[in-house]
């Protein structure tokens, strides 16, 4: 996931019992097939560069197996931790919290969601039979990624479709060397968690 041509699309699949998604970039390339490991006490997303798995990139795998505030640690290929993302457990009832932290664990940026009440409305509505099918065509929250001086960096945007499977990762500042991939890895983890609440 080098030299990444932003902004970049999540799709989920429906048809497959796995919880996992294609990562395409601007010029509908693929750059990596995220696949959660299901049936799983701790939590595991591998990431590989493609949908025929034959080239395994990342790992994300939680810190306990209790996650209300688990942290999700990023491997390589070889197994070297290269960053980790936390999910804040109070702060993230109301508004989606994270915090992601480099190699040497340093925090270097958060995300948070830009709208509570577009979640709030999402949940409630979607319990409604008939009309619950249609939230995903009003209801779309956005993450920001920021950095520790407010600088946005990064934001994702869940797109109008059924079931929630399109989202858009747009670059808003530059990255510095090796945050593409932190902050990529970060985003894979947190919709995975926060698609799964709702």
């Amino acid at each position: 996931m080098q030299d990444i041509i932003f902004p970049l699309d999540f799709e989920f699949k429906i048809t497959t019992f796995s919880n996992d998604f294609i990562v395409t970039d601007a010029n509908g390339e693929t750059i990596s097939y995220v696949k959660q490991k299901l049936f799983k006490l701790v939590e595991e997303v591998n990431v590989f560069s493609d949908q025929s798995q034959s080239e395994l990139l990342y790992s994300i795998r939680a810190n306990k197996w209790i996650d209300f505030s688990a942290a999700y640690v990023f491997t390589n290929n070889i197994g070297q931790e290269i960053g980790r993302v936390a999910r804040k457990g109070w702060a993230s009832l109301w508004k989606a919290h994270y915090e992601v932290y480099d190699q040497n664990q340093q925090q270097d940026f958060t995300i948070r969601e830009a709208n509570a009440w577009v979640k709030v409305g999402d949940a409630l509505l979607g319990q409604i039979p008939i009309v619950g099918v249609l939230t995903g065509y009003f209801f779309n929250p956005s993450y920001h990624v920021m950095r520790s001086d407010g600088t946005l960096i990064a934001t994702l945007k869940k797109q109008r479709s059924f079931f929630g499977r399109h989202f858009t990762v747009t670059q808003e500042s530059t990255f510095e060397s090796g945050e593409s991939v932190r902050i990529l890895l970060s985003l894979m983890m947190m919709i995975l968690l926060e698609r799964r609440r709702g």
